[in-house]
């Protein structure tokens, strides 16, 4: 005996059950940021963000008085395509960006920070939430 094939109601209900699933594992996750940047912690970036006074340059959202105008606003870097005007926006790169901006970019105006290798990686994944 063949199987008869499902009818429209119930491929709906399929595909109504389907995207409930869907929609429930995203709401699981919005709570939790994970971050884009190998062992960068997106607390502790935000937090060092702010140690190292990165708002007096720039204006960045999440921090508290950050509404400096020498630098651009990181609102959305963590979308933008390049960082600096022409350097590729990858977690690598922002890594590097953050720890040598001269060596990266001759001639920028974005002062070395004296950052570590981590702490450098914990501020880029912070700023990879900014969207």
């Amino acid at each position: 005996m063949r199987a008869r094939p499902p009818n429209q109601a119930t491929l709906y209900l399929r595909r109504a059950g389907v995207a409930l699933a869907c929609v429930a594992a995203l709401a699981g996750c919005e709570g939790e940021r994970q971050s884009v940047v190998p062992g960068g912690d997106i607390e502790q970036g935000l937090r060092l963000v702010t140690q190292y006074q990165c708002g007096a340059c720039h204006v960045i959202p999440g921090v508290q008085g950050a509404a400096g105008d020498e630098g651009p606003a990181l609102d959305y870097i963590g979308r933008l395509s390049y960082i600096a005007g022409g350097i590729p926006n990858s977690p690598g790169n922002m890594v590097r960006w953050l720890r040598v901006p001269h060596a990266v970019k001759p001639g920028t105006e974005m002062p070395p920070m004296g950052l570590t290798e981590q702490e450098a990686r914990h501020m880029a994944a912070y700023l990879y939430t900014l969207r």
